[in-house]
């Protein structure tokens, strides 16, 4: 057997919100969010890229969106490559999330709860070694907590390095899953006696997509591959060599690969930009699925 990754925007979404097999995403849920405790019932998935209600906000970078028990919203975000200010992306996503679910003049009470569960390819947070972070407002000094209307967790793959014959629970078995699937030959035994997970597997097993899902998939996972690779080389070139001209013809080509041809607008605003912003650029781009985002971040590091 051979299973995709799930690390991939189009795994993660393949696997973990499936409408015909919602209790994936609420055992999943129930081990990150509530120490494998049952609390999750049932869930409703919903578009994560549903337009925002307020004019002007920026796009939502999110992988799943679900509605949880006690009328929570979850926001779910599979990240590989550590982007310039991640961690303010983070909490602006958890924040507008919040922000639009009033419509207007709806008053404050009918807020509802929201967690943002972001999973990290790299390292967040170089202080604790704990793979799976919670984070809450609080009172400085007396720790006193604030009103749970936004939870933050933190998952960190590279920080989880058990064997699969170490793997113990729910909590390290997803995250097990997460990591390694696509090295796996077979589901491991002690995975396949929990449902939620066999049918995991099932849904990661490359066998059981179409060819339309399959082509997709291939495409991806090379398209990522290649600019991933292309973006680290470039810079590391332009750094050594201290040619900017030659980042800015990297980008644009990696741009135009991304989102289409570069308006000579567009390409006069990025040649424009100083070395770091330019380099923050080439490791973006690869969320950009429109020239929309390239616009909305090129006035964001402008403002």
């Amino acid at each position: 057997m051979n299973f995709i990754n799930p690390k991939t925007d189009f795994g993660f979404k393949k696997i973990f919100a499936s409408p015909q097999h919602k209790e994936v995403l609420i055992s999943f849920l129930n081990a990150m969010l509530y120490n494998a405790e049952p609390t999750i019932q049932d869930l409703e998935i919903i578009d994560p890229y549903a337009a925002p209600a307020i004019t002007g906000l920026k796009d939502t970078y999110l992988d799943v969106k679900a509605k949880i028990t006690g009328n929570t919203t979850v926001i779910i975000e599979m990240q590989v490559i550590n982007v310039e200010a991640f961690t303010k992306r983070v909490i602006y996503n958890a924040a507008k999330t919040y922000a639009t679910q009033l419509k207007p003049r709806e008053g404050y009470s009918k807020l509802n709860p929201l967690i943002a569960l972001t999973i990290t390819d790299f390292v967040l947070f170089e202080n604790t070694d704990k793979f799976l972070t919670h984070f809450v407002f609080k009172e400085v000094e007396e720790n006193i907590e604030y009103y749970r209307e936004i939870e933050l967790f933190f998952l960190e793959l590279p920080k989880f390095n058990k064997r699969l014959e170490e793997v113990e629970g729910l909590i390290q078995s997803w995250t097990y899953f997460i990591k390694n699937a696509p090295e796996l030959e077979e589901i491991p035994e002690k995975f396949a006696s929990v449902p939620e997970m066999q049918t995991a597997f099932n849904i990661a097993n490359r066998s059981s997509l179409n060819l339309e899902e399959l082509q997709a998939l291939e495409k991806r996972e090379m398209f990522f591959e290649d600019q991933r690779g292309a973006v680290i080389k470039g810079m590391q070139e332009g750094r050594q060599e201290g040619k900017i001209e030659g980042q800015i013809e990297l980008i644009m080509r990696l741009l135009a690969r991304r989102t289409g041809e570069i308006s000579p607008e567009i390409q006069t605003r990025i040649q424009k930009l100083s070395a770091e912003k330019l380099e923050s650029l080439g490791e973006i781009l690869l969320d950009f699925t429109s020239q929309q985002d390239l616009i909305a971040w090129l006035e964001s590091v402008s403002a």
